[in-house]
């Protein structure tokens, strides 16, 4: 059963009730949310959600390099139709990127420790015009020597650990927000 857009809303909502800091942040993604439907689905423009996933082990955060974006970035992306829930689809996007096993991953939350909203360039291969994505992400954690598996390349063209202060200096606040805040694991 695909994700609905009530528990997109939801999850939002929950997120901003413990950040209310973060609304004005995410008053536009609210905004949609309101107004949108399908929002689980990359066809809906002009926004819809994505996942990521902040998996941590011994004080480093994984990290990825986008194809799409050369850039690095939390593993995530797109919701899929099979997917039964917010969490579930950041624990497959990050199975999916990077070749871990799930055994050997925990659920560090059950809740989303960061909510973005951010703009996506139009992507003429695709026939995608430029649109916004509202990324909910979830943390998990590893033990110590988890290593990467094999990387899904056609998405991926890198991934390594990097030590949460560098791995914030790269990627944003986010990891801060999942690892210390106030909806964070620690």
């Amino acid at each position: 059963m695909a994700i609905s857009d009530t528990e997109i809303r939801a999850a939002v909502e929950g997120y901003l009730a413990r950040n209310p800091e973060e609304v004005d942040s995410l008053k536009e993604a609210v905004s949609q949310l309101s107004l949108g439907t399908g929002l689980a689905s990359r066809i809906t423009f002009p926004m819809h959600t994505t996942v990521g996933a902040l998996l941590v082990r011994d004080g480093e955060v994984l990290l990825v390099r986008h194809r799409a974006y050369g850039i690095l970035l939390q593993p995530g992306g797109h919701l899929e139709p099979g997917d039964d829930t917010l969490l579930g689809a950041a624990l497959r996007e990050l199975v999916e990127e990077t070749g871990i096993d799930t055994a050997k991953v925990t659920v560090a939350l059950h809740r989303p420790v960061y909510v973005e909203y951010g703009p996506v360039p139009a992507n003429s291969v695709k026939n995608e015009p430029a649109h916004f994505h509202l990324d909910v992400g979830f943390a998990f954690t590893a033990p110590a020597h988890l290593e990467v598996g094999k990387l899904q390349e056609e998405e991926v063209t890198g991934a390594g650990w990097y030590p949460l202060a560098i791995a914030e200096r790269l990627v944003g606040n986010r990891i801060s927000r999942a690892i210390c805040g106030p909806a964070g694991i620690n």
